[in-house]
């Protein structure tokens, strides 16, 4: 019984059919009466049957070919009242024609009387399909925003099925074909019609569109010119379509890390499968934002058990409720016995060492913290790898080691070195060097969203600056395949493609947030240490490996009993900026 109540397209074009037989009906004989003032000719019915069969057919194929027996009561909008009052015109004019080829086949019918059935006709119709939507269904559908949906797919269709379900707080009224989706421009998708990318200002002005669901999958350039458009005609609410770990998919906002995310093509699942599955696994700064989503990447490649190392409480706990089957350890990498004591009890295979303080002012601001931290942290760990036999130790550095202007980056600049040119016995070591990744703590990304929720302004240092950017998973994904075609001693550069202003990347979230006349941007200028561009190679020597995403930068050399000594020089040095000049000469600070 509930089957046969509950609502299906079948059963509410029979509906329509039905109730348009019964309208016609009811209209051709109130339009006689009027004409007649109510007088009906015993002669009239003879011919009404003929009339109304003949009539009633034309109706209802002019309605199924402008698709008026699709409407959804909620969805009902006035340019489905076009829709319908086309159809009572094409079926008309046709039997028009018909009239002056025979009227004989009319009599006693006037003219004047098939003009009224017309309006009648056409009155009742629309006020049937439009009676729910501005009655029953108005508040509903109030809340919703008439929305285009760009890609005519499977996601499509079940968006389509969601708002009629109202579980989402859109009803689409169009859909543009995405990019290989070409053939089907000019269909129908429930009802709804499929555009040529071309007509999407037309669709945008004429269906009065509020909102974009995009469930296509765009090229980064098409998705830039795309949301530019779209913001510039005043359209801010951009949604895409994400799919889940357990193929749900659900709706959220286009982000920034959207339009700057560069998607390797050579990411190599297998072989990272291969380097993980049922390894072993120590993660120091397992806690933060590179360090948690390695943490997730092993977990998702098969590890055989997790030992993850943060000195900070709450970033610990925060990961260990996601991984609750790791083992934790809130303990500095700076305290070389405790970590000693981990890895010997622990046994690892292999070890990733994410822990840093990576924060360029704060590192100018407190450059013991940052020295000891950073280079005898890092020295902790590589000494206590190759004492714990460790298969193989991954250290993260970043861009910011090429010569150097701060003392962030020339302690990570030291620690590549001492991976490169200590005795590692069996300890196959490797560092993997590359940029920002969206979206990390501390990053510029999440500090725009907040000026931005705040009413600005927006605080960027310099019109020139620019920055390399990944997504964090796809890093952490290059980072390990790396590693797995290590051979120990390689400092690997991952491509970042190319550098993003970072000017141009505050007026993108302005527009993102539509909010270009509320928030200014002013300019803050350099701060202590920071550079305008950013660079990944020192010179041109790299070597390329199997994966257009994974380069090989060339080796620097360096006596590894005098690097030992002058780092123990530098550990100890009130001077940390001429220590670390010792070390790295290509070091030129701007304080």
């Amino acid at each position: 019984m509930k089957s046969l109540l509950k609502p299906s397209s079948t059963k509410r074009i029979l509906f329509f059919v039905l109730a348009d037989l019964l309208i016609s009906l009811l209209t051709l004989f109130l339009a006689y009466s009027l004409r007649f003032n109510f007088e009906v000719d015993p002669k009239f019915f003879p011919s009404f049957w003929t009339v109304y069969a003949i009539l009633a057919s034309f109706k209802i194929a002019a309605m199924y070919f402008f698709k008026s027996y699709f409407i959804v009561w909620r969805f009902f909008s006035f340019e489905d009242i076009k829709n319908i009052l086309k159809a009572h015109l094409v079926a008309y004019m046709a039997f028009t024609l018909l009239y002056l080829v025979d009227d004989s086949l009319f009599i006693p019918f006037s003219r004047s009387a098939f003009a009224i059935d017309f309006f009648l006709s056409f009155l009742m119709i629309a006020t049937l399909r439009s009676g729910k939507r501005f009655v029953i269904g108005n508040d509903y559908v109030g809340n919703m925003k008439p929305t285009l949906i760009i890609g005519a797919n499977t996601k499509t269709t079940g968006l389509i099925r969601s708002a009629l379900d109202g579980e989402i707080a859109y009803y689409p009224v169009a859909v543009i074909a995405g990019q290989g989706e070409e053939g089907i421009i000019g269909s129908y998708i429930n009802n709804i019609k499929v555009y040529d990318f071309k007509a999407l200002e037309e669709v945008v002005h004429h269906r009065g569109i509020e909102a974009v669901i995009i469930a296509s999958q765009l090229s980064q350039q098409q998705l830039k010119v795309f949301v530019d458009y779209l913001n510039g005609i005043g359209i801010s609410e951009i949604k895409r379509v994400k799919l889940l770990e357990n193929r749900d998919e659900k709706l959220e906002d286009l982000s920034i890390e959207d339009l700057l995310a560069r998607h390797p093509k050579d990411l190599d699942t297998e072989t990272i499968a291969a380097f993980i599955e049922n390894k072993r696994v120590l993660i120091t700064g397992a806690g933060g934002s590179i360090g948690s989503e390695i943490v997730r990447q092993c977990k998702h490649f098969g590890t055989s058990a997790l030992a993850l190392l943060d000195h900070s409480e709450y970033n610990l706990y925060q990961i260990g409720e996601e991984v609750p089957e790791a083992m934790l350890d809130m303990l500095s990498v700076t305290n070389r016995r405790l970590l000693d004591e981990k890895m010997q009890a622990f046994r690892p295979d292999i070890v990733i060492h994410a822990a840093a303080y990576k924060h360029v002012p704060l590192c100018e601001a407190n450059k013991e913290a940052a020295v000891q931290n950073n280079v005898s942290g890092t020295k902790n760990v590589i000494d206590a790898s190759i004492a714990a036999e460790v298969e193989k130790l991954v250290i993260i550095s970043t861009d910011k080691a090429v010569r150097p202007t701060n003392v962030m980056g020339t302690t990570k600049r030291v620690t590549e070195l001492y991976a490169q040119n200590v005795d590692s016995k069996q300890t196959e070591i490797v560092a993997v060097r590359f940029g920002n990744v969206l979206g990390s703590s501390g990053s510029v990304i999440p500090k725009f969203k907040q000026q931005i929720e705040m009413g600005g302004p927006v605080t960027v240092t310099h019109a020139e600056m620019t920055r390399y950017f990944m997504l964090i998973p796809e890093a952490c994904q290059l980072v390990l395949q790396a590693a797995a075609i290590a051979k120990g001693g390689e400092l690997f550069i991952l491509d970042m493609g190319e550098p993003v202003k970072i000017l141009d990347l505050a007026r993108q979230m302005i527009r993102l947030y539509g909010k270009e006349d509320e928030v200014e941007i002013v300019f803050s200028g350099l701060r202590p240490g920071e550079k305008l561009y950013e660079e990944l190679l020192i010179d041109e020597t790299e070597k390329k490996t199997q994966y257009s995403s994974i380069f090989i930068a060339g080796k620097t050399d360096y006596a590894i009993d005098i690097l030992e000594k002058d780092i123990e020089v530098l550990l100890n040095a009130n001077d940390k900026v001429t220590a670390l000049k010792k070390i790295v000469p290509e070091f030129e600070h701007k304080p």
